[in-house]
């Protein structure tokens, strides 16, 4: 069992009490690297989160003023980078990603933080320039009220940073579902937010549990004025169609499926260099990372040999281990879906490059898959279709620009893509017309806080980060004075 200064219970949090659940209901947290169980947690559900919804209608009665905010926000912030090691090593052990990726990952969450209270100045209320009517025009900015924030496994902290630092600057407190596969490292978060932000009663409460009633009672509760979701494209819907009854506002970032275009001009090592980021950061268990590699046909064999050479030197092993630089699949589910992506391919035509086709895995949690590349992909394989999310990369050819951005886009996704070539010109037209929010060119970086990001198409709808991600939880009003 894991042990912690940063986990005081395996329970929720609600109006700044530590407890369990009301059924005295748990469920196991395992490390995906060895099998060891970790810890059993409070399975929460419905009536712990109506408590929730209630204890946070009444922390915002207080109504904190920005300057208030900001200390909060920054207080995260500092508490984060403070306890950087142990945040991600706990987040290692219930990931599997390095122990180096989860510092990281805690640094990634306290640049949204501090990004927020920096810019928390775009949300005073402010004067038009113009007197439309004869009259001066106010418009401000209101929290939109109690929020409700889903997030998923692969991004145990990154993804909550996002969401909560723009629901404390909009002045909207928070009822947060961590993922099962990963609730430590929220927790581990909670009793920052407790012992050193000092964060009152209310303004964050987590309810870890059942995904289906939580989300549930959340949707049909009519104080939850907005929900933040990150996961799949199926559970995403349903959240859409649960909302229409009160015409709840949903915020979603749903699956990718990004393609990742080198041309023959392209500088090749850079683009194997920024693939191998890109790709194996937490495994390929990323909603950004490139899921389909398109190369020119004249550097194909060429890209793929340096390509395999890079791919043959990973270190597969617990991330506990400063040499591994991948590390286990979260669970079983992955592991099969990426096994079925590797064999759907290679009985289809295309070649495997370097890797292997492991054995079924029976046990339920993770397994270590070997980093594969295959190349002659094309649409009618799984992986073409599909978001793999795993060390799987595929290699299809293109011929010429038209070629590209047709197999670019053939996707009902809009996420993420990425773009490597020299020619200025076709960059831009390649940005302009590539059907993804977040388009990088020469380089394979993912988001930032600095700027917005989310999905276009079937990846969703909302922005996280950026100025544009403070206005997810406000309500803007607009109010005419006569002069």
């Amino acid at each position: 069992m894991i042990v912690s200064s940063l986990l005081p219970m395996a329970g929720g949090y609600v109006d700044g009490h530590w407890c369990m659940a009301d059924n005295g209901k748990t469920f196991p947290v395992v490390n995906p690297a060895t099998g060891d169980a970790l810890a059993e947690v409070a399975r929460m559900g419905g009536d712990e989160t109506r408590r929730a919804i209630a204890a946070a209608k009444a922390a915002m009665a207080a109504s904190p003023s920005i300057a208030q905010r900001k200390i909060w926000l920054e207080g995260v912030a500092t508490a984060l980078v403070k306890h950087r090691d142990e945040i991600g090593r706990i987040l290692c052990l219930e990931h599997g990603k390095p122990w180096r990726e989860g510092r990281a990952e805690v640094d990634y969450a306290a640049g949204f933080f501090s990004y927020a209270a920096a810019n928390m100045g775009h949300l005073e209320s402010k004067t038009l320039a113009e007197q439309p009517r004869g009259c001066t025009w106010r418009v401000l900015y209101r929290p939109a009220g109690v929020v409700g924030l889903i997030v998923p496994w692969n991004f145990p902290i990154g993804m909550i940073a996002k969401k909560l630092s723009s629901a404390l600057a909009a002045g909207c407190a928070s009822i947060i579902k961590p993922a099962s596969k990963t609730p430590l490292t929220m927790i581990a978060l909670f009793a920052l937010l407790e012992k050193e932000v000092g964060l009152p009663a209310g303004w964050a409460n987590l309810v870890p549990g059942s995904a289906a009633a939580i989300a549930d009672a959340l949707l049909e509760h009519p104080d939850v004025a907005v929900i933040s979701f990150t996961g799949s494209t199926e559970v995403g819907k349903e959240l859409i169609v649960k909302s229409a009854a009160q015409v709840k506002r949903v915020a979603l970032e749903l699956g990718g499926n990004a393609p990742f275009i080198v041309f023959a001009d392209a500088d090749l090592d850079k683009a194997v260099d920024q693939l191998m980021v890109n790709k194996f950061r937490g495994n390929g268990q990323t909603c950004v990372c490139a899921n389909r590699i398109l190369v020119d046909h004249q550097v194909a064999q060429e890209f793929s040999r340096r390509l395999v050479a890079r791919i043959s030197a990973l270190r597969l092993g617990n991330g506990l281990d400063e040499a591994t630089d991948i590390g286990p699949l979260v669970d079983r589910a992955g592991y099969e879906k990426v096994r079925h992506h590797l064999t759907d391919a290679l009985a289809k035509g295309a070649q495997l490059l370097v890797g292997a086709v492991p054995p079924p895995l029976e046990k339920e949690w993770g397994g270590f898959f070997p980093p594969s590349a295959v190349l002659g992909v094309n649409r009618t394989m799984a992986c073409w279709n599909e978001e793999t999310f795993g060390p799987l990369v595929p290699i299809a050819e293109f011929n010429g620009e038209d070629d590209a951005l047709t197999k670019a886009n053939d996707t009902e996704y809009g996420l993420a893509a990425y773009l490597f070539t020299q020619d200025a010109a076709r960059a831009q037209r390649f940005v302009e017309e590539l059907h993804f929010q977040h388009v990088a060119c020469n380089t394979g970086t993912g988001p930032t806080p600095e700027a917005p990001f989310g999905g276009m198409r079937q990846s969703g709808y909302g922005r996280e980060g950026g100025v544009e991600g403070l206005f997810e939880f406000v309500d803007v009003k607009t109010s005419p004075i006569s002069l």
